[in-house]
């Protein structure tokens, strides 16, 4: 009868039999992504699991700090590693040392992950792209001081505009060392002030040959920058997310440099235009006012001032002889219209009447004696006449 054994022992047992398996010491599984958790350690637990099986898996932190992709709840992956017996929980489980999307290269993923993190965070808008100059007093190009890019830039700028400034910060491009260098370099011109715009240029090459131009401390620098930034990174059809965050996108280096400075012959015959434009409008005008001025020296009131003065002196004593004339007339309608008034008004006057032997009527009361119907003997009258006035008693009607 075999010995009975514990729990314990039975699950070393069978950690050693699996530690032992050459098959899984070193194994690629596919799966999707379940349970996913990125522990405050820096660990991540998950599981991969398909239609009919999940397996749990650990990726410590010295394994996904490599990682160029953030795994994502869902999504289906490459996983290596090694099979082996978790002692307490008595389970085995998948221990990551490797892992990349399924179907979708790492880098690619990566690149993707970072831009909608860094759009979601306003990166890319274009309210935060800073102007170009039209005509930058210096340039600063951070890129490659011995590859041909440089060479390239700098025989288009001098042929565009021979006399521009070109300062250049020698830059690695490519490797793990290149984003921080990169990143010197913006800050060295930002503090030094001494260029109007910075170019970031390299030559065309694969995603991972550009992938310094993908880093997250990159992207913030760009957008932290004072100074406009020109992302011209790769060929055309190449894409990384400093071309996302820079002031502006140039498709080649070389493009960069057509477009940070204008072509001087283009500029000098434009000014030359102007220039005609100008003169020919100043000799328009000068001509205009020559004219006008002639005119004025040739006007009566600058040749003969005097004569000007008399036909106004002149004009003047007219209208004062019109003024005093059509003032008479008036007075004598006005006096003519009053004397007609005034014989109208004397002529309805009761004095008038009275003058002629009438009389006016009155009781003591005041009021006027129309008829002899309101009088009754004994009423003490008063009787106004041309000359004044005097009372009398009325004894009877006859």
């Amino acid at each position: 009868m075999n010995k009975a054994m514990t729990v314990s022992e039975l699950t070393i047992y069978i950690k050693r039999l699996v530690d032992s398996d050459m098959l899984l010491s070193d194994i690629l599984v596919t799966g999707e992504i379940s349970n996913f958790k990125a522990h405050t350690s820096g660990h991540m637990y998950f599981s991969l699991k398909d239609k009919d099986s999940i397996v749990k898996c650990v990726m410590f932190r010295a394994q996904n700090s490599r990682l160029r992709f953030m795994p994502e709840e869902g999504m289906k992956v490459i996983a290596r590693g090694y099979i082996s017996i978790y002692t307490q929980g008595g389970v085995y489980q998948l221990y990551v040392d490797d892992m990349q999307p399924d179907g979708t290269g790492a880098l690619y993923m990566a690149f993707e992950q970072l831009k909608k993190k860094l759009e979601s965070r306003g990166l890319f808008e274009i309210s935060r792209k800073k102007p170009i100059p039209m005509l930058p007093r210096a340039i600063g190009i951070i890129t490659s001081p011995t590859g041909a890019v440089i060479r390239d830039m700098t025989n288009i700028l001098n042929r565009r505009y021979p006399n521009n400034r070109v300062i250049l910060y020698g830059s690695a491009v490519q490797g793990a060392e290149a984003p921080a260098q990169l990143i010197k370099g913006i800050e060295c011109f930002n503090s030094l002030r001494n260029v109007d715009v910075i170019i970031l240029a390299r030559g065309g090459g694969s995603l991972e040959d550009l992938w310094a131009f993908n880093d997250e401390r990159l992207a913030l620098a760009i957008s932290e920058s004072e100074i406009p930034i020109i992302s011209a990174v790769g060929h055309e059809t190449d894409f990384s997310i400093s071309d996302f965050v820079a002031d502006l996108r140039a498709p080649t280096p070389s493009a960069a440099a057509e477009l940070v400075v204008p072509e001087k012959q283009i500029l000098t015959d434009k000014l030359d235009t102007y220039k005609k434009r100008l003169t020919n409008s100043l000799s328009q005008r000068s001509k205009k006012e020559r004219e006008r001025i002639h005119k004025i020296s040739k006007s009566r009131s600058l040749n003969k001032p005097l004569d000007f003065i008399n036909q106004k002196r002149q004009m003047i004593d007219s209208l004062e002889r019109s003024l005093c004339l059509h003032g008479k007339a008036k007075v004598e309608r006005l006096w003519a219209s009053l004397r007609i008034a005034a014989g109208k008004l004397n002529a309805l006057s009761p004095l008038t009447v009275l003058s002629r032997g009438y009389g006016m009527i009155k009781k003591e009361d005041g009021t006027t004696v129309r008829s002899v119907e309101g009088l009754v003997p004994g009423d003490r009258l008063i009787i106004t006449v041309a000359d004044g006035e005097f009372s009398a008693l009325h004894e009877k009607t006859l």
